[in-house]
């Protein structure tokens, strides 16, 4: 892995080939081609205590922070002045590192908020309380933000969306088998020590649980489920302001806008209307003190993260070791750059491109992508289900994309976000005040379209249907997803698929409900839809037929999109590959065909391990499917995979042919 820059560092083996350690060749190719490819890696790194799950991106997310690290530490050598975003990401960190102060501080932090909400006389207080903590730490209710009209993509509007609940899926709350009722009962536990910990006694944080776990129960029944989440058309209710009376629900609208900063709005969009109707409910029904109960519990569990160690700990025994299963606190050092990079990431961005992101490894990005971009365009032309009209609109799409890669062409200004020696906690609060301006300040103005939704150290990448761009941070930008000084196979099979995989959000099945410009449209006919909703029926039937653990099953609606996308990034790229000439007549590198490692590098970005009890976390929340099915419930759609590795029916991988997806 890369741990230095590309400009200061010699080429070796493990920058500019995959390793063959990773694998496990007493395991078949055709039994598990997980395993097969990645069963040495996973011999090779167990899951460090403070993980729940540890694979190819979480080792080089912790690498990246260790880059991170030495950039910070050399800007605390200096004397940065003040107010320069070096003074800025030198102290937040400082501020997180520093556990004596920390734990003198006790819940000291908090104090000022929780008095306020303790101070509130009636519901009107309520609601600017609402408002305030939606700005400063996570949603009470339900949520408010500004972004595209998904029907007009070029005007930020106000979004009102369901929220409010803490255990991060509705399930959780509602479900009664013997799992969902223990992490209800760990989850209550929680509550009634951080309240004990902010100063309340036994009774009043016993009472307070309970009025949390009553408002939040309450505001899941009615949230729409991850599968309804997914579809777009369900989630956009644009209206009139002056409809919401009739349309949601009787509230002090004008005030709450007033309070938000969108005074004067005439028309918004209500997502879920029947969850924010929910809540309004509850506000209105509930006494005050049970309101403040569970508003005070949004800043304790907000803040707990940047408080004493206490909080940290309590925190962790239920979302670290509960829910997910990791056995050990992450060092305070990772945790704190988590916070800098959450709160300054441009700033950190700049610094981390200038010294690890060399204009070579962007000029290569660009080739790739751009060859991904013809080959998936005369894949979409050669496809014998759709008619030409959809085609011809598909291929429109396709030419607008919006490619960004590594970083923005303007760095964020961060001369307003103030950093001072007072608490952990209130830099991260001013911090969340000045993300909400930012955003605050675009409502009501065209979309800025050079806007980047990820920092640049971030390893990961995206596509947003609102404005159909595909975007690529330097932080993914690395093995085991692009190898600067690599051959074709293994970026095609690496980073390729994963460009292939971003380009085909744009035609999964939220996708392709938006045009070229962005907007949700329908520009499929009605027969070219149904047949497309028949295709993706074979991988939503697959999935639903994978045991993840014991007798929990995959969902294949719920991760339908991303497997559309995985399964296009694969047949994109593996496409653009043959295009590329290295499979005539190269010669095999440590005894493997072009074609060969093409594949093993796909399999390596998902090479990891994972814990049960993050296994059964994710399979609710995470919308990507597990690391190994990601390889074992793809590559038996994927045609060349068969003939590259010579699978045959015997094997228990093998898919009739007439049974495989095929869609783009």
């Amino acid at each position: 892995m890369i741990t230095t820059s590309c400009t200061e560092q010699k080429t070796t083996q493990s920058q500019d080939r995959l390793d063959p350690a990773n694998m496990d060749t007493t395991a078949a190719p055709g039994d598990s081609f997980y395993q097969y490819a990645t069963g040495g890696w996973q011999m090779a790194n167990p899951i460090p205590d403070e993980h729940a799950r540890y694979g190819s991106f979480d080792k080089l997310r912790e690498e990246n922070q260790l880059q991170i690290q030495s950039l910070i530490e050399e800007l605390g050598k200096e004397e940065n002045p003040v107010g320069s975003n070096a003074q800025k990401v030198g102290d937040l960190y400082k501020m997180g590192s520093d556990s004596t102060k920390l734990n003198l501080d006790g819940a000291a932090p908090i104090l000022p908020q929780l008095q306020e909400i303790a101070g509130a006389k009636d519901k009107k207080e309520i609601i600017r309380l609402m408002t305030q903590i939606s700005k400063q730490a996570s949603n009470p209710f339900f949520g408010f933000t500004v972004g595209a009209d998904d029907k007009n993509s070029t005007m930020n509007i106000v979004h009102l969306y369901q929220s409010g609940i803490s255990m991060g899926d509705r399930d959780y709350y509602l479900l009664q088998d013997d799992h969902s009722k223990m992490l209800r009962a760990a989850y209550i536990k929680l509550i009634e020590t951080q309240f004990g910990n902010a100063g309340y006694t036994e009774a009043e944080a016993k009472k307070a649980a309970a009025n949390v776990m009553k408002v939040e129960t309450e505001l899941a029944q009615s949230h729409f489920t991850r599968e309804l989440r997914r579809l777009p058309e369900l989630n956009y209710h644009k209206m009139l302001v002056t409809e919401l009376e009739s349309q949601v629900a009787p509230f002090e609208w004008d005030y709450y806008f007033e309070e938000m900063g969108a005074a004067g709005i005439d028309s918004l969009n209500v997502s879920q209307i029947e969850p924010v109707k929910a809540a309004i409910a509850i506000i209105g029904r509930e006494p005050v003190d049970l309101l403040q109960d569970y508003l005070s519990w949004k800043v304790i569990n907000s803040a707990a993260g940047y408080l004493s160690d206490d909080f940290v700990n309590a925190s962790f025994e239920f979302y670290g070791k509960t829910l997910s299963g990791s056995k050990e606190l992450r060092p305070r050092w990772r945790r704190s750059i988590d916070a800098v990079n959450g709160a300054l990431g441009e700033a950190v961005g700049q610094l981390y491109v200038a010294k690890y992101f060399p204009p070579e490894a962007k000029e290569r990005m660009v080739r790739l992508v751009d060859n991904l971009q013809v080959a998936l365009g005369e894949r979409i032309n050669q496809l014998e289900w759709m008619s030409d009209e959809t085609k011809a609109k598909a291929e429109e799409k396709l030419g607008t994309f919006i490619v960004k890669i590594g970083y923005p062409d303007k760095w964020k200004d961060y001369t307003s976000l103030e950093v001072k020696d007072d608490s952990y906690w209130q830099n991260m609060m001013r911090a969340s005040e000045f993300d909400y301006a930012e955003m605050i300040g675009e409502l009501g103005k065209p979309v800025d379209r050079t806007k980047w939704y990820m920092s640049p150290q971030t390893v990961n990448a995206y596509y947003n249907p609102s404005s159909n761009e595909i975007c690529f941070p330097a932080g993914i930008l690395q093995p085991p997803f692009f190898y600067m000084h690599g051959d074709d196979a293994i970026n095609y099979g690496g980073i390729g698929v994963v460009i292939g995989h971003e380009m085909t959000h744009g035609f999964d099945d939220q996708g392709r409900k938006f045009d070229k410009e962005g907007n949700m449209t329908d520009w499929w006919s009605a027969e070219d839809a149904q047949l497309f909703e028949e295709r993706a029926e074979v991988l939503v039937d697959y999935f639903d037929n994978i045991v993840v653990l014991d007798t929990v099953r995959a969902n294949g609606t719920f991760t339908l999109g991303e497997n559309i996308a995985d399964h296009g990034g694969l047949q994109v790229s593996y496409h653009a590959f043959l295009h590329a000439g290295q499979t005539e007549g190269a010669e095999a590198i440590d005894g493997f065909t072009p074609a060969q490692r093409f594949f093993l590098s796909y399999a390596n970005l998902w090479a990891g391990n994972v814990r049960d009890a993050e296994i059964l976390r994710l399979t609710k929340v995470d919308p990507h499917s597990l690391g190994k099915w990601r390889v074992d419930a793809a590559l038996p759609h994927i045609d060349a995979w068969y003939e590259t590795f010579d699978i045959q029916p015997s094997d228990p991988m093998y898919r009739p042919k007439e049974e495989r997806a095929s869609i783009w």
